[in-house]
C-alpha cells in the first residue's frame, strides 16, 4: 500500500486515510464552513435560550399566539374582525396566517416555551444560512466576527412574531440571487417556492420583490446586452414573483395590505418601532453605522454602483424606520462580502485555506462529519432542556395577569378601554379590545389621532365622549397612561386595582 505525503507546509492536510481520493481544497473547505455554521447556530441557540425572555416583551406575541390558535380551531382564514369592539366586523386578514400557526403550534406543544423555541429555530437557521454564505468569502475568524455583531446589532426584532421566521427566508433569498448575479447566470427558479412560502408567514415579503430587482440590475451591469437569454430569464423571474407570491389564502390582499403601513398611515408616528432611527437615544446602532461607513472610507474600499444602491436603499430603511435596521445589518455584508474579500485578500477564505494550519483545523476536516453530528446531537439536547425545564411566560408588562385575574374574580365585563400594550393580552385571553397591534390595517380613519389627542391635557372632553358613546364599563392601563390622572377625576368612576404593572378603573355609573 503506498503512502500519501501530508502537504502541512501550504495548507491543510490534503489526504484522507483509507486510500480515498485527495480531499480539494473546495471539499475543505466546505467542511470547515459546514461546522462553523453549526457551531455558531448552536451557540446563538444557546444564548437565546438562556435570555429567551427577552423574546415575549412585545405586547403583540400575545395576539399572535392566539390568532395561530383560531385559525387551527377554525380551519379557516378570517376576513373581518372580531377581536376589537371598536372595529368589529371591518375588513381584517390574518395576512401572516402561517408564522401564526407556527407559533401556535409551538403554543400547544409546550406552551411558551413552544413559542419560544420555535422563534429561537428561525433565528438559529438565520445564523446558519448567514454564516455559510459569509464563509464563502471571509475566512472564519472574520466570518464569526461579523456575525456574531451583526447578530447583537439586530437583537431588537429577535420576538415572537411572525417576523422572526423571514429572517432565514430574506438571507437565503439576497445570497443566492446576488450570487447568480455576479456568476452571470439566470436566476434559480426553485427560488419562486421561497417566496410563496414568505408570502404566507410575514408581510415582509414584497421587499423580495425590491432584491430581486436589485440583483436584476447588477446582472444587468454586467452583462449589459450581451446575453439576451440570462436577461430573458431575470425578467421572467421578475414577472412571476408578485404571481408567486399570491398563492395565500387572501391573493392580491395580501399584497395591497403590506402598503397600508408603508404608505405611513396615521398609527405610525404613535408606535415605537415604525419610528425613525434617533441617534439620540441609539448610541449602540449609530456606533455600528459610523464604524461601517468610517470603515468603508478609511479603508478605500470600491463598492460596484449597484452594490452601493442596495447598500443606500438598506441604509435608509435603517434610517427611516427602527424595525428595519436589521435589514441593513444582514444584508449589506451578505451582498458586499465577496468584492471585500477580493479587495483585501487578508480576509479572504480563499487565501486563508492556502495558509499553513494548525491540528485543530486539520482535525476539524478530518473528523468533519463526526463533529457536525455531535454538534446536532448537542442543539437538539438544548432543546429537549429548554422545551422541558424552561417556564418563560410573557413579560409582566404586558400581561396585565394580575388585573386581569381581579377582572375575572370581579366578574368585569362590557367594553374595555385599554391601554395600546394591553391589546395583545386582551385578545387572548377573549376580551374585545378598544385598540391593539393591528393598527396596519385597523384603528384607522382618524381614530389613532382622536386616541393619541385623549392622552393630552386637552384630552378629557375626548376621553368623556369615548366613555359615552362607546359605553366603557371599564378601564385597564399601564401606569404611565396619561389618562390616569382623567380617571382620577371623573364622577363615578373608581380605581378598584393597582399594581406596578397594571391600574383598573371601574365604571360605577
Amino acid at each position: 500500500m503506498s503512502t500519501t505525503q501530508m502537504n502541512t507546509d501550504k495548507g491543510i492536510a490534503r489526504a484522507p486515510s483509507r486510500g480515498h481520493d485527495v480531499i480539494s481544497v473546495t471539499q475543505q473547505s466546505r467542511r470547515i464552513r459546514l461546522v462553523l455554521c453549526l457551531s455558531m447556530a448552536l451557540i446563538i441557540t444557546a444564548h437565546l435560550c438562556y435570555a429567551s425572555a427577552e423574546l415575549l416583551k412585545d405586547p403583540d406575541n400575545w395576539w399572535q399566539v392566539k390568532v395561530g390558535l383560531d385559525i387551527l380551531a377554525s380551519r379557516s382564514f378570517p376576513a373581518i374582525d372580531t377581536y376589537s369592539y371598536t372595529f368589529a366586523g371591518q375588513p381584517w386578514i390574518a395576512k401572516e396566517w402561517l408564522g401564526q400557526v407556527l407559533l401556535a403550534t409551538g403554543y400547544n406543544a409546550f406552551g411558551w416555551s413552544g413559542v419560544l423555541f420555535v422563534t429561537i429555530s428561525a433565528v438559529a437557521s438565520m445564523i446558519f444560512i448567514l454564516t455559510w454564505y459569509l464563509s464563502a468569502a471571509l475566512k472564519p475568524m472574520v466570518t464569526i466576527a461579523t456575525v456574531l455583531a451583526i447578530t447583537v446589532l439586530a437583537g431588537s426584532v429577535y420576538n415572537a412574531r411572525p417576523l422572526i421566521f423571514s429572517l432565514p427566508i430574506i438571507a437565503l433569498w439576497t445570497a443566492v440571487l446576488f450570487r447568480a448575479a455576479r456568476d452571470r447566470q439566470p436566476p434559480p427558479f426553485w427560488l419562486l417556492t421561497l417566496i410563496v412560502l414568505w408570502a404566507n408567514l410575514h408581510a415582509t415579503f414584497t421587499f423580495g420583490f425590491v432584491i430581486a430587482a436589485f440583483a436584476g440590475l447588477d446582472l444587468l451591469s454586467r452583462v449589459r446586452l450581451s446575453q439576451p437569454k440570462i436577461l430573458a430569464n431575470w425578467i421572467a423571474f421578475g414577472l412571476l414573483c408578485p404571481l408567486a407570491s399570491m398563492i395565500n389564502p387572501y391573493g392580491l390582499q395580501a399584497i395591497l395590505a403590506t402598503f397600508t403601513v408603508a404608505s405611513g398611515n396615521e398609527a405610525v408616528p404613535f408606535i415605537m418601532e415604525w419610528n425613525p432611527f434617533n441617534a439620540r437615544t441609539d448610541h449602540f446602532s449609530e456606533t455600528a453605522l459610523l464604524t461601517v461607513v468610517a470603515a468603508l472610507l478609511l479603508t478605500g474600499t470600491r463598492i460596484r454602483w449597484t452594490y452601493a444602491a442596495f447598500f443606500i436603499f438598506t441604509l435608509h430603511l435603517f434610517l427611516a424606520y427602527s424595525r428595519f435596521q436589521y435589514l441593513w445589518l444582514l444584508l449589506a455584508p451578505i451582498v458586499l462580502s465577496a468584492d471585500i474579500a477580493q479587495q483585501f485578500p487578508a480576509l479572504s477564505m480563499q487565501k486563508w485555506m492556502t495558509e499553513a494550519h494548525d491540528a485543530l483545523e486539520r482535525a476539524i476536516v478530518k473528523y468533519a462529519r463526526q463533529i457536525s453530528v455531535a454538534i446536532v446531537a448537542c442543539w437538539f439536547a438544548v432543546a429537549m432542556i429548554f422545551l422541558n425545564f424552561s417556564a418563560v411566560t410573557p413579560s409582566d408588562t404586558v400581561s396585565a395577569s394580575g388585573a386581569l385575574t381581579f377582572a375575572r374574580a370581579h366578574n368585569l365585563s362590557g367594553n374595555v378601554l385599554n391601554s395600546y400594550n394591553f391589546g395583545g393580552t386582551l385578545i387572548f385571553h377573549g376580551i374585545k379590545t378598544y385598540v391593539d397591534g393591528r393598527t396596519d390595517q385597523l384603528f384607522l380613519d382618524g381614530f389613532s389621532n382622536r386616541a393619541a389627542e385623549m392622552g393630552t391635557p386637552a384630552g378629557k372632553p375626548i376621553l368623556l365622549q369615548e366613555i359615552e358613546e362607546r359605553a366603557i364599563k371599564w378601564a385597564l392601563l399601564t401606569p404611565d397612561d396619561s389618562r390616569i390622572a382623567f380617571f382620577n377625576e371623573l364622577p363615578g368612576w373608581r380605581k378598584a386595582y393597582q399594581d406596578e404593572f397594571a391600574f383598573v378603573y371601574v365604571n360605577e355609573n
